[in-house]
């Protein structure tokens, strides 16, 4: 990526397989393939990352886009690969992920933080050893039940209607992630996290 006007390192979380796909887990996943289809491209494994990529340009910046094949609470092997690979620093990094503290189909942006929980930021943090790097974080909402119910939550089949609204979200999610690229992270922060 050296050399380009802009880098950018997208990586959507999810976990690999038909049986997950569709879950609230993988609503990260999902943003980033849709903005791979709107950029004219196509995610292709790449073993030696353990990430499926493609690349795009989106307002004159080199984005490359990633999703780990790994599971979720892997997902920082295939980070720290890509960023070995690229060069990148963490604040040019973007995770988009899931967030159960978040209302269905909300988003936020925000530059660095804890993990709050999430097993795959927790194994990006360990495999970066920093937590300055960017997250569009997605609102699938807490689960009936209390926190303990999380990971049902997260990795069951998502009713028709419920999953209108996450549909939706990934869609914002796909512009907030192409207004980083294309206008920078304080405006992408204002207009992502105004609505």
């Amino acid at each position: 990526m050296s050399g380009s006007s802009c880098d950018l390192l997208v990586v959507g979380l999810g976990n690999p397989g038909s049986e997950y796909a569709g879950t609230r887990h993988n609503v990260g996943a999902e943003a980033v393939e849709l903005v791979a289809e709107r950029s004219g491209g196509r995610l292709r494994a790449d073993r030696k990352v353990s990430a499926a990529t493609a690349t795009a340009r989106i307002g004159g910046c080199h984005v490359v886009l990633a999703v780990p094949t790994t599971w979720m609470n892997e997902s920082g092997r295939a980070v720290g690969s890509l960023v070995r690979r690229h060069g990148v620093e963490p604040d040019r990094i973007l995770v988009v992920h899931d967030e159960l503290d978040l209302d269905p189909g909300r988003i936020k942006l925000k530059a660095g933080g804890g993990h709050a929980g999430h097993n795959g930021l927790r194994s990006i943090h360990s495999h970066l050893r920093s937590d300055a790097y960017l997250r569009l974080r997605l609102g699938v909402g807490k689960p009936p039940g209390g926190p303990e119910r999380g990971a049902d939550w997260v990795l069951s089949r998502v009713p028709a209607s419920q999953r209108l609204v996450l549909d939706e979200m990934v869609a914002r999610a796909a512009d907030a992630i192409e207004s980083v690229a294309a206008d920078g992270v304080d405006a992408a922060m204002q207009h992502v996290n105004a609505r």
